[in-house]
């Protein structure tokens, strides 16, 4: 699969990510926290499905 998501959107993913997590993790949401794995692991391998079908790319392109 061709990478995706591009550095600025990488970081705000990760960060929404760990921090929906972690509010999960310490009492301050209930299940809604585990929606947190979708932008961790988007930001982390940098490519998002959601993306796929329509063709963005947030990559600086070469």
């Amino acid at each position: 699969m061709k990478i995706n998501v591009g550095s600025a959107d990488r970081v705000v993913r990760i960060l929404v990510g760990a921090l929906l997590l972690g509010a999960h993790f310490a009492g301050y949401i209930g299940a809604w926290g585990w929606l947190g794995v979708v932008p961790l692991m988007t930001g982390i391998f940098r490519i998002c499905p959601a993306y796929l079908p329509f063709g963005i790319s947030t990559c600086k392109t070469k």
